[in-house]
């Protein structure tokens, strides 16, 4: 049994349709047209009615200072009205309450004319003391209600329990029901409308057993279909009739076919009657029939599989707009109504200032030979607003030989306070380290709690920071590997804290293999108004270095050829910026002594450009033997080596040779091993 969350119903609207009672359309996907070249839409498709009668406009009723050639309908004055509907509240556990109190907050949101429901208000399965407290609590809670509510009787509020009790009235609770609930059945009218309440549970006619699959227990006796047939008669010039009662018996099987053979005959018979409500099964259920809509609810408090929830397996509470010729309906999860006054400017504020926040870690992860060394982490997490939030912090990796205790952490924090929390890390060390290693992250979800509602925001997580100092130095290998990837997200960011380059010469270079050139493509960047780069856009190899205010570039020619390995350097020797492609010197440009290399924070991204908003720019194909250089290595032409090497002036080597799972390892003495983003991978070299 899972009750209903807040947090789990606004995970839930993302997919959920708006209405679930209407009969789907053989449709596939809206029509094509001119005017809507980008409108693909083939979801969310309903039944819907008519559009709603308007009225031409008229000086009467639409007034302006403006002129237009455009006249705007006005919609029909008309007596239009809402009602609310709320399945059972029983069979799960007694917290269920909280679900009723939530869907009377949403209808409070909403303010129908009216709440009607469809039985099963309590628990009830008890003696006259017990099932007079829950009828009090149930009815405090939809006292809060600011429209009128009219109950429907189920078993749950009619069996009396246990069945041998001597003190047991005839008819069970029914007495008790009508004393402080109403009558078994009646009917109302509301704006031309006839609303009838039947009760499903009358029991056998001969017997009077009260029984939920026995045939003979299930039909309407002669007293009551006598009212409905007059309740019929006395709205029989309404624009709408609508029953409720528990039992969907027009489903037949344990119910028999007394609803089939006599009531249905009669409303159809009556000839407006729209709808039909009912519950008992607790899960949703549309079974139109003869021009008449059999809507059966599911929950709204009660027992909850869940099984299915998009599909009617959920709490809800459904919302019904009368007009003279047609009804809307609509279904709404629990905790689905947002309060439109509640989110002022400063509750949105704080919102986004808690998306933003991060859990800070505290402490870092060693990695030696055989792996990550067991330690504690010391996890801090703080609340910026103006109101108590509940948070959760989880500790993992898609790595499963991690462990973690405890799996979870959970609490509350009040407005400008913060918490530290530890965490117990350790790692199943063995010989296949290497192959499916991923670090460690830490993960916030924090809910903002408000007057009327709480606030889920979107988790925020922190990558544990890992020590590689520990880790031996990788072996040379004799297979050779490149970096695959696909011009759409794929990158590896090397974060600048962790190399540093002295600001006179350098040399960057790379060996790659293009599958396609686009427009902008960047092949290794640090470039943002500041650092170098190098680009290979629509085939032409390019470079730029950042000296003082403006960028110094050289370029090549479009000679580079898809599918082929090529060979680019740039080289800074203090005074000209030089370019290589396959070793040969394309183009050289005077630099600036005068001014130094502008520096910046953002990462140094192989595979794309860099920016403060990510990277863009992606290259697609291969990539390999990617070198930064503290001097400059090349004067003159030169034969490019296939496979480079490191040396004391080697700031960053990547040769891709060489991996823990998803972290590229550097060869030279930053060690600056980097992970990669996207989809990229690391394959052999072709």
């Amino acid at each position: 049994m899972t009750l209903h969350r807040p947090s789990f119903v606004r995970s839930l609207l993302a997919g959920f349709a708006a209405s679930l009672f209407a009969s789907a359309l053989a449709f596939a996907q809206d029509p094509v047209s001119p005017e809507t070249p980008n409108l693909i839409h083939d979801r969310h498709f309903h039944r819907h009615n008519p559009p709603h009668p308007t009225q031409p406009q008229t000086e009467k009723r639409f007034f302006t200072t403006r002129s237009s050639d455009v006249l705007l309908p006005l919609t029909e004055e008309e007596d239009a009205f809402t009602f609310a509907v709320y399945g059972d509240r029983t069979g799960g556990p007694p917290e269920g309450v909280n679900i009723l109190a939530d869907a009377v907050r949403d209808t409070n949101l909403v303010e129908p004319d009216m709440v009607m429901t469809v039985g099963d208000l309590i628990q009830g399965y008890n003696g006259r003391e017990e099932w007079l407290v829950q009828m009090r609590e149930y009815k405090a809670i939809m006292g809060k209600l600011l429209c009128p509510w009219f109950p429907t009787s189920g078993n749950h509020d009619i069996y009396w329990r246990p069945l041998d009790d001597p003190n047991r009235p005839p008819g069970q609770h029914e007495s008790d029901y009508e004393a402080h609930f109403g009558p078994l059945w009646y009917s109302f009218t509301h704006k031309n409308c006839n609303f009838i309440v039947l009760y499903s549970d009358e029991g056998d006619p001969e017997t009077g057993e009260k029984a939920l699959n026995e045939p003979n227990a299930q039909k309407v006796s002669p007293e009551q279909f006598a009212f409905l047939k007059e309740a019929l008669a006395r709205g029989k010039d309404c624009d709408h009739q609508f029953l409720f009662l528990h039992h969907p018996r027009w489903l037949g099987g344990g119910y028999g076919n007394d609803w089939a053979e006599k009531v249905h005959p009669a409303l159809k018979e009556a000839g407006n009657v729209t709808a039909v409500f009912a519950g008992h099964i607790h899960h949703m259920r549309y079974d139109p029939q003869d021009g008449i809509e059999y809507v059966t609810l599911a929950t709204v408090g009660g027992g909850q599989s869940g099984v299915a929830p998009e599909a009617g397996f959920l709490h809800h509470w459904n919302l019904v707009t009368v007009r003279k010729n047609q009804v809307a309906m609509a279904a709404f999860p629990v905790g689905a109504a947002m309060n439109v006054r509640e989110i002022t400017g400063k509750l949105q504020e704080e919102a986004a200032l808690l998306a933003k926040s991060k859990p800070k870690v505290f402490g870092r992860v060693s990695i030696g030979e055989q792996g990550p060394e067991a330690t504690t982490l010391k996890v801090e997490v703080s609340n910026p607003s103006s109101r108590p939030i509940d948070f959760t912090l989880t500790a993992g990796s898609r790595d499963n030989r991690w462990s973690v205790s405890p799996d979870h952490l959970h609490g509350r924090i009040l407005p400008g306070e913060k918490q530290t929390l530890e965490f117990a890390v350790d790692y199943s060390r063995g010989a296949e380290f290497s192959v499916a290693y991923d670090d460690l992250v830490v993960s916030l979800g924090q809910d903002l709690i408000a007057e009327t509602a709480r606030y889920m925001i979107p988790a925020t997580e922190t990558a544990v920071e890992v020590d590689w100092k520990k880790l031996p130095a990788p072996t040379e290998t004799s297979m050779n590997s490149a970096l695959r990837l696909d011009g759409v997200d794929d990158a590896l960011p090397v974060p600048s804290k962790a190399f540093a380059l002295r600001e006179e010469p350098f040399t960057l270079e790379a060996w790659f293999k293009a599958e396609k050139f686009g427009r902008r493509v960047a092949l290794v960047s640090k470039m943002e108004m500041s650092e170098y780069g190098i680009f290979v856009s629509g085939g032409t190899p390019s470079a730029s270095l950042h000296l003082g205010p403006v960028y110094r570039s050289v370029e090549g020619r479009s000679e580079l050829a898809e599918g082929e390995w090529h060979h680019v350097a740039v080289v800074y020797d203090g005074e000209f910026i030089a370019l290589f492609v396959n070793g040969e010197l394309v183009n050289r440009t005077k630099g600036d002594p005068k001014h130094r290399r502008t520096v910046n924070r953002l990462p140094l991204v192989i595979g794309a450009d860099t920016g403060t908003a990510g990277p863009s720019s992606y290259f697609t194909g291969l990539i390999d033997e990617v070198r930064l250089s503290s001097e400059a290595l090349y004067e003159e032409n030169f034969t490019p080596e296939r496979r480079l090497t490191t040396n004391d002036s080697t700031v960053l080597h990547y040769d891709f040779d060489a991996s823990l799972g998803r972290t590229v390892i550097d060869r030279s003495k930053s060690a600056a091993h980097a992970k990669l983003i996207g989809g990229a991978r690391v394959v052999p070299a072709e």
